[in-house]
């Protein structure tokens, strides 16, 4: 029987790739690495074999989608910051048991969901950042969930998560869950971008004290209260991908039901006008 043995929200900023690399950016996304690395560990503890990565850098505007290729390999570079990201290599082994079982469940919940074994699909940056840190020697097993989501509702992504936690559940597979998007996302205006040091800052002094709150919320366990106001705050702070990898995580954790709390990784930072966070909760 499968078990989901860690469960996280976590940033993907392109300036951790730039931040390994010789340059002005060298080493200041240090915090953000390390918080990956840690969480890493604690699942190299526990036993997990695969990462499920709900990745709101992969937009969809029908269904749900899988990527669950049974190997991957390729060369990424960005279409979105190819001055960013450009030419990183990558190669994982994939769980496609696994990403069928859990679209074959969502689909009998009534969330249409398609996994799909195309070698041609690429991972997106939201899967590929976190697995560089994460699973530098390939020791997990990667499956990844589309979660920008365009035409969806929290409703059904919320139900998507359910099915995504009993599909692991009746799997063989020991996991790791990782909403990998921001808190807060709305970057800076282009023309405002260098005057206002972009790349360190948040555009909006509302939106970091939001996410401030949050946070404060994720770590007094206040989860009922925050899923309450999880769609305003995803479409007044701009949340990344609508926060889509949100309601899935916590419908894997249970919902209003979950009694856990998160916790601190890595301390919350501000990259080009979003609010970034590493924060892990209790399963």
């Amino acid at each position: 029987m499968g078990e989901l043995v860690v469960a996280a929200k976590i940033t993907h900023v392109p300036t951790m790739i730039m931040s390994e690399q010789p340059g002005k950016l060298f080493g200041l996304r240090q915090h953000a690495i390390d918080g990956h690395k840690e969480i890493s560990r604690i699942a190299r503890e526990k036993g997990v074999d695969t990462v499920v990565v709900l990745d709101t850098h992969w937009l969809i505007n029908a269904g749900y989608h899988i990527n669950a290729n049974t190997h991957f390999e390729g060369l990424f570079t960005s279409n979105e910051f190819p001055h960013f990201i450009q030419d990183l290599p990558y190669e994982y082994e994939g769980n496609s048991k696994l990403g069928d079982l859990i679209a074959d469940i969502a689909t009998e919940k009534g969330v249409f969901t398609l996994s799909h074994q195309v070698d041609s699909l690429a991972l997106e940056y939201g899967t590929l950042v976190p697995m560089r840190f994460m699973n530098e020697d390939k020791k997990f097993k990667v499956v990844s969930v589309a979660a920008l989501c365009t035409v969806h509702s929290i409703e059904s992504s919320r139900r998507l998560g359910e099915a995504i936690r009993e599909a692991i559940e009746a799997s063989d597979s020991k996991v790791m869950l990782l909403a990998s998007g921001s808190l807060s996302h709305r970057i800076w205006p282009n023309e405002e971008y260098a005057a206002n040091n972009g790349t360190f800052t948040i555009s909006s002094e509302f939106n970091r004290q939001m996410d401030l709150h949050v946070l404060d919320m994720w770590q007094n366990g206040d989860i009922e209260t925050f899923l309450k106001m999880l769609p305003d705050y995803a479409a007044k702070c701009d949340g990344e991908g609508g926060m889509h990898d949100t309601a899935m995580l916590f419908g894997a954790l249970g919902w209003d039901k979950y009694q856990g709390k998160g916790h601190l990784v890595s301390e919350y930072f501000p990259s080009s006008g979003t609010g970034q966070v590493n924060v892990l909760f209790e399963v």
